[in-house]
Order: structure tokens, then C-alpha cells, then sequence
């Protein structure tokens, strides 16, 4: 079925006001082709825990293979000229903490590419850097006040991964 005209200005509009859903459908989205790929593999000791209160830096908490990560998510349709995402400063201090910021296609949905940023499983994820995010909305005079928990990490500094099964192994190893 084709989409009629204007269909793609619909889609991508609904991707702002309705970013909260968006987001739990990609993180679902996410969490079941990750689940599949695991399942794959022979991995089926695998736990998949959520942040009650967004304080820690992460979104979930996932195990596998004896290796947990917490993760933080990020996502951008495809064309989105997203240069930075915010990240907080809790989670340096996690063990193999991990940003994974997915990319989707605005109208299908599908998932991919995946940029990581992030070191090998048992290792401390890289410095996130001294660039301190500001708020995206200045006060009444314009003036965006600095957001000193949350460091801006430039899209370049992010490694593509093309496909789940490379983001698993970037995850929680080969099997």
C-alpha cells in the first residue's frame, strides 16, 4: 500500500509530538531484536532490567553472558541532522556502561544503524568530556542556563554498527 501525499510530513511531525511513545516503541522495538539475536546465539541467560527514576544515567540494565551493561538510549530517524546528544555524568560510573543511539526509519520504523559509544564489555566507558550541555529553551531574557550533570558527546565521536548482531557482539561478546 502506497502512502498518499503528505503522509511523510504526517510521520515525521508525529515523531515530535508524540516522542514519548516513539521513544518506548523504539526502546521495545529494540529490546525484542536484541532478545532474538541473543536467543540466536545460544544466549538465554539474560536479564533485562528498567530505571524506575532517571538518575543513574541509564534507561535499562541488560545481562548476558555474564556481562551487565547499563545502557543509555538515544534515538534519531534517519534524517535527522542530530549533531550531539546529552548524556549524564552518573553514567561514568557504572561498569561497561554504554550509550547506544539508534537510528529508524521515519515512516517503516525499522531500526538501524546503531551508533555506539562505549569500550569492551568489563571496561569503564570513555571520558564523556568537559562540554557541558545547556538547556534547550533559554529563560525569559534567552539566556540557556548550563545543565552541569549532562556533557555533550559530538555524533563523531560514536561508532556505526549496521546490524544488531554487530551491536551484540559490541555488547556482550562473541558466543
Amino acid at each position: 500500500m502506497q502512502a498518499g501525499p503528505g503522509a511523510s510530513n504526517r510521520a515525521t511531525s508525529a515523531h515530535s509530538t508524540e516522542s514519548s511513545l516513539r521513544e518506548k516503541t523504539i526502546e521495545h522495538l529494540f529490546i525484542g531484536e536484541l532478545l532474538r539475536c541473543l536467543w540466536r546465539k545460544g544466549m538465554r541467560d539474560v536479564e533485562v532490567l528498567r530505571a524506575e527514576v532517571d538518575r543513574g544515567g541509564y534507561d535499562l540494565v541488560i545481562e548476558a553472558n555474564g556481562i551487565v551493561r547499563h545502557i543509555q538510549f538515544k534515538a534519531s530517524h534517519r534524517t535527522a541532522k542530530t549533531a550531539d546528544i546529552n548524556v549524564h555524568i552518573n553514567l561514568e560510573r557504572k561498569p561497561s556502561a554504554c550509550v547506544i543511539w539508534i537510528q529508524f526509519d521515519v515512516e517503516s520504523m525499522e531500526l538501524g544503524p546503531y551508533l555506539w559509544f562505549g569500550a569492551a564489555a568489563g571496561e569503564p566507558i570513555e571520558a564523556l568530556g568537559d562540554l557541558i550541555a545547556r538547556h534547550s529553551k533559554g529563560n525569559r531574557n534567552g539566556f540557556k542556563a548550563a545543565r552541569p550533570n549532562l556533557r555533550v558527546i559530538k555524533k563523531a565521536r560514536f561508532e556505526v554498527l549496521n546490524t544488531v548482531e554487530e551491536l551484540t557482539r559490541r555488547l556482550f561478546g562473541d558466543r
